[in-house]
C-alpha cells in the first residue's frame, strides 16, 4: 500500500515538472511615436505571428461635461486605433483579426468570429410595425 502511494506521488511529481518553452525569435520589429501622441508599431515572430497597429490623436466628438471636466474625467481628445494580428491556430487554421478602437468603441472583424443569425422575417415585420406606432405616454 505504501509502495503504491509513493509510486503515485513520484509519478505526479514527474508529470508536474515545468515544461521548457523555447523563446520565439522576433524576426522584425518597428515602433515609432510621433510628438503629437500618434504611433505606429509592427512585429513578426519566427512562429508566424504578425501584428501591426497605428494610433492617431483625434478631437473627441463627445467632449466631457463641465462637471466631468471639473472632476478630472474625460478629455477633449482621444486616440483612435486601427490594427491587425494574424497567426495560425493550434488546429492549423490561419487566423486574422482586424480591429478599430475609437469614439465608437472596440470593433473587431475576423472570419473566425461568431456571427449572429439573421432576424426572422416575422420579427422584422413586428419591429417595423412597432416603429410606426406613436410613442405612449406613461
Amino acid at each position: 500500500m505504501k509502495t503504491c502511494l509513493v509510486l503515485s506521488m513520484l509519478l505526479a511529481v514527474t508529470l508536474a515538472r515545468p515544461q521548457k518553452d523555447e523563446p520565439i525569435a522576433i524576426i522584425s520589429q518597428n515602433a515609432d511615436a510621433g510628438p503629437d501622441g500618434s504611433y505606429v508599431y509592427s512585429y513578426e515572430t519566427a512562429n508566424g505571428i504578425r501584428a501591426e497597429e497605428n494610433g492617431e490623436v483625434r478631437k473627441n466628438p463627445n467632449p466631457p461635461s463641465p462637471a466631468a471636466r471639473e472632476a478630472g474625467e474625460g478629455s477633449d481628445t482621444l486616440i483612435a486605433v486601427r490594427g491587425s494580428i494574424s497567426y495560425t491556430s493550434p488546429e492549423g487554421i490561419p487566423i486574422t483579426l482586424n480591429y478599430v478602437a475609437d469614439e465608437n468603441g472596440f470593433q473587431a472583424q475576423g472570419d473566425h468570429l461568431p456571427v449572429a443569425p439573421p432576424i426572422p422575417e416575422a420579427i422584422q415585420r413586428a419591429l417595423a410595425y412597432l416603429a410606426t406606432l406613436p410613442p405612449q405616454k406613461n
